[in-house]
């Protein structure tokens, strides 16, 4: 055979008759099995020529020994037997007497040596003279007792030369049988080639023969099994049968072969497991193996099966079975078993499996959509049962649901915080119960130990039951059988216990459950920590809020205001608004946005409305009090740049922020509006139409060194304001365009509508359903002061006309209604005017506006402003500001274009002036001059 590599297994390969030189060489490959086998059987011939010619050699030369040992016995027996020998060894000189004679006898009988010794061993001849006298080399005991000896041994030279020297002593005795001498004949076997020489022509023809034969022999086999074999080679055959053996016994499905008269041909391991077949079945009847009747007659019969379910003891097989030869008369079958209970099982764990994969992705996207802590474990509660447990609960620390961090002091007192499932009958604590557990209860323990408990059989759970037996009998009652109890932990830190309870009705918990509760409840914690964390930063950041925040609508006649303001689901942000009031009734209207969201926006947000304010309280432009707050969040963010910030600040450094400031007037019926990068207010008209206010746009807050451009736009009365965060137009689902848009259509036709109206159409239409950015809005409608109640006119620069505008000033607040308050407003005003003459410069102006308040307003072309100081007894003027301050609620000064105004505002309780009857001030004027009290204005 050939051993053929690298070639498929296939039985087309069979061997072609007519084969080259090559084909019929490669055959006699050494490394082929017919190539081997050859070499075997030339070694073989080679071995027998080589032992049958060594065999003829130890013949020949066995026979060339005995040979010589038969000659030189006669040749020595004879000499000694010759007449005369006895007498001559018996003479005076045997050498001389037996040496002719002994070497005749050489001669005569082809001896190499005929020795005559005497019985002491001494040669009396030799065929050399020079070796006569000398010791014998051989062995003469056994003769001198009469005996003949045959020995090979080695002596001096002799005439024939080197060989094997077989030499025999016999004994020469005298009449009476004494003996007198000894002779020793012996022959040198030289060679013994001459007796096999001829033989081993014959010998070699035969190996020769043998060789023929072999080669023949081996190509002939060779050829037949590269037939039988398909041309494979014998390690492919061993491969093959190697593999065959492997798969047959390693494959999970029974094999069964039988012959056409029903015997078991072969049963691989599974088969023999699946119908516990014995050992000894091959070659045994079908009929003997004691097999279930229904496998016993798909065996014996010949008909084919295709995944028929068949009974063998207490398992359903699945048989198929073919015929090992179709379509021929050989008869045989194959028949192939899968067990599928055990398929079935297997099916039933990758179902629970892939139920349990199931379940936890639908854990991961459902737990956790909100960041409220009670939501988060309610979603636990849902997710878990009934797919998992028939009833969950979800017990958490007080400080957890606080928002608070939670420590180990509060492990004994939990609160009901979520339950799921179906509960029926069950007594469970209700939800926002707080439960006290006992040391020994599972949810107790695995605080404690930080890993799930599993409770199997709940009646034999002494700890679950101390805890309330009147309950726990109930629960049991109802049905309750099996508990798993897991921690709720994030970061190492225990939030609380979740109890996943069944009931009779379904299997007890397993290890495998507790292990998949435990990873249930590793996903929940984290999201229950977020929750509580956002809760914790949200209530902080919402207290900011509210303390920053407006919480009531300040007291003012310009405006009427409305607001609303929505938190994003990422907590509380930066953005606010402000209602400020400003002396002359006017109002500024402020709307702001920083980014961001949590403590940081919120802080940020405070430190920006509380600047407002206070640039607000000293009068400045709009434009001014912009490049303030820009200035002022510069500073900031160069502060965070530098490191300055406290170790451990929640959020990052202002990156930025929008502002917009307006300031309305109701005397002139104007609004004076700037925006650092803030989105454009809308105006509603009294009509209903719709149209923005106009007012360019500047670049954000915090990007230093760039100007604010202000706009001063007339408004009808009645007009509504409708100021604005990004958040309420602009968001993930649509661009700012489509918001402004949307924004349109809210306010058209709504100039009849209420602030209050108008805030929430506007929230109605426009607030996403999950907003990502903070929404605040800002409504306001104006009002515009009467001409009845406004008094202005111009007073010349001469000291000496202002008793004249005291008495217009008490006419007019006569006309008012406002007499009461007439001597402290006289007074005020001529004051005022006083300082306005001699230290301003004109045109001088008074004017008086009756609102909620009565405003006193002098106004001169100058642009310094009086202080007020204290004067000592005996300074003669300086007073008189401290009497303004006395009469005013409040008083201050303004700057314009034109030079200043100086304010006072007197709050009206039922016609009487709130400093009416002021001891102080009546001492004071019952001892000085009025006209002596002036300020020098600085």
């Amino acid at each position: 055979m050939e051993a053929f590599s690298e070639r498929p297994l296939s039985p087309e390969r069979h061997p072609s008759v007519g084969r080259s030189r090559k084909g019929r060489a490669s055959r006699l490959d050494p490394r082929s099995a017919a190539g081997q086998v050859f070499l075997l059987q030339v070694v073989i011939v080679v071995l027998l020529v080589v032992a049958a010619v060594v065999c003829m050699v130890l013949e020949a030369a066995s026979d060339a020994l005995q040979q010589g040992r038969r000659e030189s016995v006669i040749a020595a027996q004879s000499f000694a037997s010759a007449p005369g020998v006895a007498a001559a060894l018996q003479s005076r000189d045997p050498s001389a007497v037996l040496q002719p004679s002994a070497e005749a006898a050489r001669k005569r009988t082809g001896m190499d040596f005929v020795v005559v010794l005497s019985t002491k061993g001494i040669r009396y001849t030799y065929p050399y003279p020079r070796e006569i006298g000398k010791k014998f080399v051989g062995d003469i005991a056994p003769a001198l007792k009469g005996r003949t000896v045959v020995e090979q041994a080695g002596g001096p030279p002799l005439p024939a030369g080197q060989g094997t020297d077989v030499q025999a002593v016999v004994p020469v005795t005298d009449s009476r049988g004494k003996v007198v001498g000894l002779v020793s004949a012996g022959i040198t076997v030289k060679s013994v080639a001459g007796l096999w020489l001829p033989q081993l022509p014959i010998i070699m023809a035969s190996g020769a023969v043998a060789l023929a034969l072999a080669m023949t022999g081996t190509t002939l086999v060779s050829r037949r099994l590269r037939r039988q074999t398909f041309g494979l080679a014998p390690v492919e055959l061993a491969q093959l049968y190697e593999h065959h053996d492997a798969v047959l016994h390693a494959v999970r499905e029974g094999v069964l072969i039988t012959d056409a008269d029903g015997r078991l041909l072969l049963a691989n391991d599974e088969a023999t497991r699946l119908l516990g077949l014995p050992a000894d079945v091959r070659g045994r009847s079908v009929r003997e193996l004691g097999l279930s009747e229904p496998v016993m007659s798909l065996l014996s019969s010949r008909e084919e099966v295709t995944d028929e379910v068949r009974r063998a003891g207490d398992r359903l097989l699945v048989v198929n079975k073919r015929p090992t030869y179709p379509g021929g008369d050989r008869g045989g079958s194959v028949v192939t078993l899968r067990d599928t209970t055990e398929l079935a099982e297997i099916s039933g764990r990758a179902e629970v499996s892939r139920e349990r994969l199931k379940l936890l992705y639908e854990a991961g996207v459902r737990i956790g959509t909100t960041l409220d802590v009670r939501c988060t474990a309610q979603e636990l509660a849902d997710v878990a049962a009934p797919q998992f447990a028939d009833l969950v609960t979800v017990d958490l620390l007080d400080a957890v649901l606080r928002g608070w961090e939670p420590t180990a002091e509060g492990w004994r007192h939990l609160r009901r915080a979520a339950i799921g499932g179906e509960q029926r009958m069950m007594p469970v604590y209700p939800l926002d119960e707080v439960i006290a557990f006992s040391p020994r209860t599972p949810q107790m323990r695995t605080l404690q130990e930080g890993r799930g408990m599993l409770e199997t059989d709940l009646r034999r759970s002494d700890g679950w039951r101390e805890q309330d037996p009147e309950r726990a009998r109930k629960a049991l009652e109802g049905g309750l059988r099996s508990l798993v109890a897991v921690p709720l932990r994030a970061r190492n830190v225990p939030l609380g216990v979740a109890n996943f309870y069944r009931t009779a009705d379904s299997p007890a918990f397993e290890p495998e459950d507790l292990t998949f509760a435990e990873e249930l409840a590793v996903r929940a914690a984290v999201a229950i920590d977020n929750a509580r964390r956002f809760t914790r930063e949200h209530t902080m950041a919402v207290a900011l809020q509210r303390s920053l925040l407006p919480r009531g609508q300040p007291e003012q006649d310009a405006l009427e205001v409305a607001w609303r303001y929505l938190p994003s689901e990422a907590g509380v942000g930066g953005d606010w608004f402000d209602v400020i009031p400003l002396p002359g009734a006017r109002v500024a209207l402020v709307m702001g946005d920083v980014v961001g969201h949590g403590l940081h926006a919120a802080a940020t947000m405070g430190r920006l409305r509380t600047a407002v304010h206070n640039f607000s309280t000293l009068d400045l432009p709009v434009d001014e009090v912009l490049g303030n707050l820009d200035d002022l969040v510069v500073r900031m963010d160069n502060e965070t740049n530098r490191g300055d910030a406290v170790d451990g600040q929640e959020g990052e450094g202002v990156t930025g922020a929008t502002c917009l400031y307006a300031v309305y007037d109701p005397v002139a019926g104007t609004c004076t509006a700037a925006r650092a990068g803030h989105p454009e207010p809308v105006m509603v008209r009294p009509d209903g139409t719709v149209a923005c206010l106009g007012v360019p746009v500047s670049a954000p807050l915090g990007l230093g060194g760039y100007p604010f451009e202000s706009v001063e736009v007339s408004l009808p009365e009645g007009s509504q304001l409708v100021l604005y965060t990004d958040g309420l137009v602009e968001n993930r689902a649509h661009d700012f365009d489509v918001g402004m848009e949307r924004l349109r259509r809210a306010l058209g036709g709504s100039g009849k509508r209420t602030p209050e109206e108008l805030c929430q159409a506007v929230i109605d239409a426009l607030k996403p359903s999950r907003p990502s950015d903070d929404i605040a809005l800002l409504t306001a409608r104006t009002r515009m002061f009467p001409p009845s109640r406004v008094a202005e006119w111009e007073v010349p620069p001469d000291p000496a006309l202002v008793p004249s505008v005291r008495a217009r000033c008490r006419e007019t607040l006569l006309k008012w209604g406002l007499e009461e308050t007439g001597f402290a407003t006289e007074l005020i005003v001529s004051e005022l005017v006083t300082n306005a003459i001699r230290y301003g410069s004109p045109p001088v102006g008074v004017r008086l506006l009756h609102g909620r308040c009565l405003i006193c307003e002098v106004s001169d072309g100058s642009g310094t402003s009086p202080r007020l100081r204290r004067a000592a007894t005996t300074d003669e003027g300086g007073r008189g500001l401290f009497l303004v301050a006395q009469f005013a609620q409040r008083w201050g000064t303004r700057y314009t274009t034109r030079g200043k105004v100086i304010w006072t505002e007197q709050l009206l309780h039922d016609g009487e002036s709130a400093a009416s009857g002021v001891a102080p001030v009546d001492f004071l004027l019952d001892q000085f001059d009025l006209d002596q009290f002036d300020d020098p204005g600085s």
